[in-house]
């Protein structure tokens, strides 16, 4: 299995059955994220030498304006994809497999955390993977130690608060926080 063949099974939302072809690319692309992250959490990285980094990882250019500050972690790497300004602070964690979008200007408080797999309930398959992709608009802002799960599209200008779990969709403009996440206010701007 090729890259783009995989892109396009999670893409589809096609379940990656464990022990299959597509888990084991899965697998054996993430290593060359893993070493590419340990590269990128080990010493002083210039937000230059970070932004090279984040484009090998990736796999596409990343815009002048994108920083992140170590550490990070993400598991893939080849299906996140990063929107001009967009900040990512320390400690943050991202399961990209079923991809990952951060619009443009979007910031991501320290230890936050976006997933894209869900395992089967079923014990028998409990090896197999359901992604669903993640997509985070413009101008999002997330607080610190917040979890996005599997399948949730945050509109633009949002704002989530410290902590969150956002397990289902968010409007536009609205502050949302608790577990799990519920809209509190409108923001009062328009992104």
């Amino acid at each position: 299995m090729e890259l783009t063949e995989f892109l396009d099974h999670v893409g589809r939302r096609a379940t990656i059955e464990g022990g299959s072809e597509a888990h084991r690319f899965m697998h054996r692309a993430a290593q060359d994220a893993l070493r590419v992250t340990a590269e990128l959490n080990t010493g002083y990285r210039t937000p230059e030498e970070v932004r090279a980094l984040l484009a090998q990882l990736t796999g596409r250019p990343v815009a002048e304006s994108v920083a992140l500050f170590p550490p990070f972690s993400c598991e893939f790497g080849k299906n996140l994809v990063l929107g001009a300004d967009v900040f990512i602070n320390m400690g943050c964690r991202f399961q990209d497999a079923g991809g990952i979008t951060l619009g443009d200007g979007t910031l991501v408080g320290h230890g936050s955390t976006i997933v894209t797999l869900n395992h089967a309930v079923d014990p028998d398959r409990r090896a197999d993977m359901e992604p669903a992709p993640v997509v985070i608009g413009r101008k999002v802002w997330l607080g610190a130690g917040v979890t996005v799960v599997p399948g949730v599209t945050i509109g633009d200008g949002a704002v989530v608060g410290a902590g969150a779990v956002v397990t289902r969709d968010v409007p536009a403009d609205t502050v949302v926080a608790g577990v799990p996440a519920r809209v509190i206010r409108e923001t009062g701007f328009t992104a």
